[in-house]
């Protein structure tokens, strides 16, 4: 395996560079595993930090995954699932990621009122079960940023619009990992956690009553309330 050397000022976008040029070369293929934090840390001569984040922007775009315990391994990219410059963007740019929410606001807004005026007795039964999901990651103090996205995501595919849906499904590494760093901010305020999950639980009763405007309301209040919290550090 080539790897050479960083020398630049943005390292870990050089680290993600070298990474994603060993895969187009053929070098790595899917399913084969990374050196651990620790050799390409020497090998690369960088920090193990800058490391960390490069393999952390990997994993936002979808180009590695990361298993706790068994290591860092290459996945198979489906072709057009993810959005490279996006995720590097909200990794390196805070604004970035304050722009997101407000797209999200536009795209998921309609999405909710769509759903309101379409969703079926199975969709509601979906976001139920999430909301269950969500409520019991709350109890036991964990992110449980995963049913989140799946909460979202089952909006879209209840919009019962097929590009709708496949724009929040191109994006869903992306908002993971989003949301997984918007909710560690979050959680450091008391309380947040509980007004997070009665938002989503607000989002759900306006679209179960068929309530398209309520349903938009809702969840673009959620998101502004999000864009507010992240903006006070």
């Amino acid at each position: 395996m080539d790897l050479r050397p960083i020398r630049t000022k943005k390292i870990y976008e050089e680290i993600v560079q070298q990474i994603k040029d060993l895969i187009g070369e053929g070098n790595l293929k899917p399913g084969d595993r990374l050196p651990s934090e620790r050799e390409l840390s020497e090998r690369l001569a960088v920090s193990r930090a800058s490391v960390r984040e490069a393999l952390s922007a990997l994993a936002a775009m979808g180009v590695i995954v990361i298993r706790p315990g068994e290591g860092t391994f290459v996945q198979n990219i489906r072709n057009g699932a993810i959005v490279e410059p996006l995720a590097m963007a909200l990794l390196l740019d805070r604004q970035a990621a304050m722009e997101l929410l407000e797209a999200r606001q536009a795209l998921e807004g309609e999405a909710a009122y769509l759903a309101a005026r379409r969703a079926g007795p199975e969709d509601l039964e979906k976001m139920e079960e999430l909301l269950k999901e969500m409520q019991h990651d709350l109890q036991r103090g964990i992110l449980g940023e995963e049913a989140d996205l799946r909460f979202h995501l089952a909006i879209a595919e209840a919009a019962r619009n097929s590009v709708l849906a496949r724009l929040m499904h191109t994006v869903s590494d992306t908002m993971r990992q989003a949301l997984k760093t918007s909710r560690q901010r979050l959680y450091t305020t008391p309380g947040n956690p509980e007004k997070l999950f009665a938002q989503h639980n607000q989002i759900y009763e306006a679209i179960k009553a068929h309530d398209p405007r309520s349903a938009r309301k809702a969840i673009c209040q959620h998101l502004r309330f999000v864009e507010k919290e992240l903006q006070k550090e």
